[in-house]
């Protein structure tokens, strides 16, 4: 077994792969540990289309083209009797007009076994669990596999793009509380018998509860749709008994899909996730870079999980490719502050969700087609755009346009009951 390598990824999700793919198309040594078996399942099953910018240049699209996966042309949001529908052919940023609605297991698997054909060192059930770097940031990495054997691995450079996993965050000591509230989400997958035929049965939708509270419905191609619903912590711990108790209580919540999805039995006992947002003191460090989840993860509401894992495992990728040529890489601005301006750019939309002033400007009728265009850029992952003033004033343009529209409306009450 060559134990050498000039990178060694953790994770081989869509993050790693990208990397992986990327860094060897460019004649460098990879090897890949992944510490659970394929397929297998894991959330964030709705990309945007900025992710397929990633897989074009990393050489992954065209194995994904061919895989009949259910395609997201854009977004509809419900909330009680108000419909918010956005489409990716009219937004600001030229790019992508679609992108994919997967389920993860088989689309990750795509993926790695892509990487196996092309001859990439991938090493399924190897987890990571110990890391030593030297003075020049070279590492000595401790792996063992699912029997208990243990080998180590030398690497100029480490990508942890292990997700959840989290792998180097937690070795390293580099977990942060993220400044997100507190919230989790339970989720499952069902056989969508009652699926109407056409848009309204394949197009993503989130169904929007209350402030605080929405619906996910992702149908894929199979037949197969993902439903869940996010929360705060306390408000979904309030539903007791089973998972499937509390799930089946909380579709009543949802009186556009209730009868849709009543009855329905669960394909498996559904998951639950509690508190997770997360975030790091650092992004990088002598020897090594985190991207994806492992890195930072915000909320699903936006669907931005598997566009960060993608954008950032590109960048770091190509800042490895020019240190190994001996380019000098900034890694601080040139990553670091790169990344972190896509990630507060969502941050913005997250929070101003939940405080409902997003939710103000999606369900604004009638609505500025203009804005919308410029919203819909940010939510098909074009969050570096800086020609588009909800990127560059993301902090102010939301809260600002929401106060003028609430006021007018107060306005017009007070003038109505005068």
């Amino acid at each position: 077994m060559n134990k050498n390598f000039d990178v060694l990824i953790i994770g081989a999700g869509p993050s790693g792969c990208v990397a992986a793919s990327y860094l060897h198309n460019k004649g460098l040594n990879v090897k890949v540990v992944e510490k659970s078996k394929f397929p297998r399942f894991v959330i964030g099953e709705s990309l945007l289309p900025r992710s397929m910018d990633h897989f074009d240049e990393s050489g992954l699209l065209e194995c994904l083209i061919d895989c009949g996966f259910e395609k997201k042309y854009g977004a509809r949001f419900l909330k009680k009797d108000l419909v918010c529908n956005f489409s990716f052919d009219d937004k600001h940023t030229d790019g992508w007009n679609w992108t994919w609605q997967v389920p993860r297991a088989d689309f990750d698997s795509v993926l790695t076994n892509q990487l196996i054909k092309r001859g990439i060192d991938i090493e399924f059930e190897h987890g990571v669990i110990d890391i030593e770097f030297d003075e020049l940031g070279e590492s000595t990495t401790t792996i063992q596999n699912k029997n208990g054997d243990t080998y180590k691995i030398k690497a100029k450079y480490v990508i942890d793009s292990s997700g959840w996993g989290r792998v180097l965050p937690k070795l390293l000591d580099l977990d942060m509380p993220s400044k997100l509230e507190n919230r989790g989400s339970i989720f499952t997958h069902i056989e969508d018998i009652n699926r109407p035929i056409g848009n309204e049965g394949t197009q993503i939708t989130f169904d929007v509860i209350d402030n605080n509270t929405w619906f996910w419905v992702i149908p894929f191609s199979n037949g197969i749709t993902s439903i869940g619903f996010v929360g705060l912590s306390d408000f979904l711990n309030s539903f007791k008994g089973t998972p499937s108790e509390k799930m089946i209580n909380l579709l009543k919540l949802s009186k556009y899909f209730y009868t849709r999805f009543n009855n329905i039995e669960f394909l498996f006992e559904p998951k639950e996730l509690q508190n997770y947002s997360k975030s790091v003191k650092q992004f990088y460090g002598k020897g090594y870079v985190l991207t994806g989840n492992s890195a930072e993860f915000l909320d699903p509401v936006f669907s931005s999980g598997v566009a960060f894992a993608t954008e950032s495992a590109l960048k770091a990728a190509k800042l490895i490719f020019k240190e190994v040529h001996n380019e000098p890489v900034d890694w601080e601005k040139e990553y670091s502050d790169y990344i972190k301006y896509g990630v507060n750019v969502f941050r913005t939309y997250v929070k101003e969700w939940y405080t409902g002033n997003l939710q103000t400007l999606f369900f604004h009728k009638p609505s500025n087609p203009l804005i919308k265009r410029q919203i819909c850029s940010v939510l098909a992952g074009y969050v570096w755009d800086k020609t588009n003033p909800f990127v560059t004033k993301h902090d102010k343009l939301v809260k600002n346009l929401a106060y003028i529209i609430n006021s007018e409306k107060e306005s017009s009450k007070v003038n109505f009951s005068n």
